[in-house]
């Protein structure tokens, strides 16, 4: 037999992998699925057959495969599979696969190698796509005999077609190119026709979408079929990138830019999604994709129309896009282990101030609450919030290391990255341990990967080889290489922070309220806030390292509350849209969520970010200037009984948010428009609806 990467369309399905009377020889899903995969194991091309089945069963029972249409597929990859196989049944009385309109009689059941490449990937994603167009399905419960079946399969002439059709079987007639056409190819909804509406004087609607499925072989292609010939009947620009097994080639950031809308549909993570932020996007699985497409267009452009979005990003943040070479790539990488960090930061921090309200700042010389925990006592709650906020907080270093490894490597980069961030934390290197063992991790998985392995070898290397090398590799790294220089530089520079006073702890508590405000939410926001909050993460944190989470907070909470005032008292100087944002940004603020002024920023980055830089720089300053403290990484205005000084912390943040109220309304104001000036012409324009209260990020400053 020829050599996986050899096979060609003729060696995916002949006639006897082909059964016309699948009720003869089958009784249920099982029953086909086995029927089917006998006449595999007959050919040669499945090597266990019950090995085989349970692959099969276990991808059913992750998401049902019956499609509308009378359409049931089967499919797995599986290592008793020797090369890229389909086998195809037809049922008269029809056989359940879980579709919404009943049985299927068409059946397909799609078997993949384990280590399938992606020549072969490509050749049953055109199969998959195929499925999608009616001339190709009523040409097979047409076809008369196994050969022709199997031959109208792989994309050749058939023996006799349908009575209806005049020729071979091909796409129905609104598509221009053979069923067989890749995804890419030109057509409505591929790149090279972008813009022809345009060009005929029409507005255009332009989509980009993502597809995905747990194994990326049938369901993402069919998806991305359905919803390019939906957005061909609808008069829509579609692109589409198909994240599958097959690897995906990555939609062109122009593209993204220039759409008005965004469809996600998957059951497994879409790579990279910050890419769509600030977008009107529908977020579903991928069968409703392929099942009901028209709708999710039709969603998509209402919530244009409404001027929904997804919580956005700012200019500022959107400067370092993975395109852009190493420099962006690393941002990215570094920005994926902060954001899954803050959840375990903010639940953390806040039960640690409830323990804190309620028992005093000794709670945290209580005793376990496994020992010692009585249910009428108010100190044993509290040390149990405590506790329990305690070891929140100890995740996150390893969870800061682990998804840096995750958003180089994928999850083969997850068990080297917490364990090597779990050795920061034993070795004391902290924060700066987590950001080397996290980037360590992931470049040890990725060299591991470029080495070519045997075929047979590589069903083990996800769960056995790559977790138990990288695990050794980078554990051997931290503690015995590199560990020890990076925990002295931690201690250098806590030491340091510890020297802060007077004009120099002023200055900082500027550069932090400076940075906090400059993409709101961003990577620079987000470095200054990591930095806070790891100076607290400790069983005693020092005062300097107190002072500094109390700028960081105070500043992070004045652009919100400033948008919100400034839509209050001038609100001719904003749109409908804006106004009603404002009302959501008091809240957003109150609660440290510096999200809240991003529609705000997005729409007017010019007046709107360096007022918000301003007002929080003057707010950081005085927040340090004061010695305000604050033991608590979260929670805004209702942490305010566990700040030190805390009527003046609470004169900081109101300074801050009059500077950059007042900044906003006179930058704005020196271009209020001549009355009676349209409201889509006001400053900050339509596009200001830059996202509704209910989609913003709830978990970072």
């Amino acid at each position: 037999m020829n050599p996986a990467k050899e096979s060609a369309m003729s060696d995916l399905i002949t006639a006897d992998l082909v059964d016309l009377d699948l009720d003869r020889s089958a009784d249920g899903k099982e029953g086909a699925a086995r029927a089917l995969a006998g006449r595999m194991a007959a050919a040669g091309r499945v090597t266990d057959l019950d090995g085989f089945l349970a692959d099969v069963a276990a991808r059913e029972a992750q998401m049902p495969t019956g499609l509308d249409g009378g359409i049931g597929i089967p499919h797995c990859r599986s290592a008793h599979v020797t090369e890229p196989t389909l086998a195809f049944g037809r049922s008269t009385r029809g056989i359940d696969f879980g579709a919404a309109d009943g049985p299927a009689d068409l059946v397909f059941l799609i078997a993949a190698p384990a280590g399938a490449d992606d020549a072969h990937l490509t050749i049953l994603s055109a199969l998959a796509r195929q499925l999608m167009n009616t001339a190709f399905t009523d040409a097979l419960r047409a076809a008369r005999d196994a050969g022709t079946a199997a031959a109208l399969i792989r994309g050749e002439a058939p023996a006799e077609a349908p009575a209806r059709e005049e020729g071979p079987v091909e796409a129905p007639a609104r598509q221009e190119g053979p069923v067989e056409a890749p995804a890419g190819s030109a057509g409505a909804g591929s790149e090279e026709d972008a813009g022809s509406q345009e060009d005929a004087g029409a507005p255009v609607f332009r989509v980009v979408a993502v597809t995905s499925c747990p194994t990326g072989i049938a369901h993402t292609y069919m998806a991305a079929e359905a919803l390019r010939n939906a957005a061909r009947d609808a008069g829509v620009d579609l692109v589409v990138e198909t994240q599958g097994s097959a690897g995906f080639t990555r939609l062109d950031p122009a593209l993204i830019e220039a759409a008005d809308g965004v469809i996600l549909a998957h059951d497994v993570a879409v790579r990279d999604k910050a890419r769509f932020a600030g977008k009107p996007t529908v977020d579903t699985g991928v069968k409703a994709a392929v099942n009901r497409p028209a709708e999710l267009i039709a969603e998509v452009r209402a919530k244009a129309a409404r001027g929904e979005v997804t919580a956005g990003t700012t200019p500022v943040e959107r400067t370092g896009d993975p395109a852009e070479g190493y420099g962006g790539r690393l941002r990215t990488w570094l920005m994926s282990g902060v954001s899954y960090m803050v959840p375990f930061v903010a639940a953390g921090g806040l039960l640690i101030a409830l323990g804190f309200a309620i028992g005093g700042y000794e709670i945290n010389k209580a005793p376990s609450v496994m020992d010692h925990f009585l249910w009428t006592q108010a100190d044993s709650w509290a040390a149990l919030l405590f506790q329990i906020g305690n070891v929140a907080f100890a995740f996150l270093v390893p969870v800061l290391a682990g998804y840096i490894a995750y958003g180089m490597a994928d999850r083969p980069g997850l068990v080297p990255g917490f364990v090597g961030g779990s050795v920061a934390l034993t070795i004391e290197a902290g924060f700066l341990g987590g950001l080397a063992a996290g980037l360590l991790s992931g470049a040890v998985v990725l060299a591991i990967q470029r080495v070519r392995i045997p075929a047979a070898l590589r069903g083990i290397m996800p769960v056995v080889v790559i977790p138990l090398i990288s695990a050794a590799v980078v554990g051997f790294l931290m503690f015995v290489v590199i560990g020890k220089p990076i925990a002295s530089a931690q201690k250098a520079m806590t030491d340091w922070l510890g020297g802060l006073s007077g004009t120099n702890a002023v200055l900082l508590g500027a550069l932090l309220g400076l940075m906090m405000c400059f993409d709101l939410g961003g990577p620079v926001n987000k470095v200054a806030y990591t930095f806070a909050t790891a100076g607290i993460a400790v069983a005693d944190p020092s005062d300097s390292a107190m002072k500094i989470m109390a700028a960081v907070m105070a500043a992070g909470m004045v652009p919100p509350l400033a948008m919100a005032l400034a839509t209050t008292v001038r609100g001719r100087l904003f749109n409908a849209a804006e106004r009603e944002n404002g009302k959501a940004a008091w809240v957003l603020g109150a609660s440290f969520i510096s999200e809240g002024a991003i529609p705000f920023a997005a729409a007017d980055p010019l007046r709107v970010i360096p007022a918000s830089m301003a007002g929080g720089a003057l707010t950081g300053a005085l927040s340090m200037a004061f010695d305000a403290t604050l033991r608590a990484p979260h929670g805004g205005a209702f942490v305010v009984p566990l700040i030190g000084n805390p009527l003046l912390y609470l004169v900081a943040v109101a300074a801050g948010v009059c500077v950059t109220t007042a900044l906003v309304v006179l930058l704005k104001g020196l271009r209020t428009p001549a009355p009676g000036t349209p409201e889509a012409e006001r400053p900050g324009g339509t596009r200001a609806a830059a996202g509704t209260p209910g989609e913003k990020q709830t978990a970072t400053a």
